[in-house]
């Protein structure tokens, strides 16, 4: 399997919708997937099911931030050239209204900013189905140089 490490982020993340490289494990774990990706975007799709309720029976909202901290992520992860790797420093979600158990939803990252050492993006999270406005968010990732594999 190619490292991913040694692809241009956006050659990475296209490898992980053609099916040529898992995608994360928890993006599994919680049911959404990584569906489109270009140059400082990044768009994923997901579902929330009956396992990600909090003690009321609502989604969670550890599942809005995991949704959309991979798709402001991924939105600077695209702009990496080879040997570029991210983290992220800060994210923020706000909530705006309760997503229904079922509903499959979209969350669609965009990059702000891009400099040497650091990637600034925007995200919002819409029903599919209704187009409905149910999250945004916000991050700062620093990049820096990737490094070696272990091994």
């Amino acid at each position: 399997m190619t490292d991913l490490r040694s692809l241009a982020g956006l050659d990475a993340l296209r490898r992980v919708i053609d099916g040529k490289h898992p995608g994360p494990t928890i993006a599994r774990t919680l049911n959404f997937r990584l569906v489109a990706v270009e140059h400082g975007k990044a768009t994923f799709r997901g579902t929330p099911g009956g396992d990600v309720l909090n003690p009321v029976g609502l989604v969670h909202g550890g599942w809005y931030g995991a949704i959309l901290d991979s798709a402001l992520g991924c939105a600077v992860h695209s702009s990496l050239a080879a040997g570029e790797a991210y983290v992220t420093l800060e994210y923020k979600v706000n909530l705006t209204r309760a997503i229904p158990p079922g509903m499959q939803v979209e969350a669609i990252g965009q990059l702000d900013h891009r400099g040497r050492s650091t990637g600034v993006a925007t995200a919002e999270l819409r029903g599919l189905e209704d187009g409905k406005l149910y999250a945004t968010g916000s991050t700062t990732c620093m990049i820096f140089p990737a490094p070696p594999p272990k091994g």
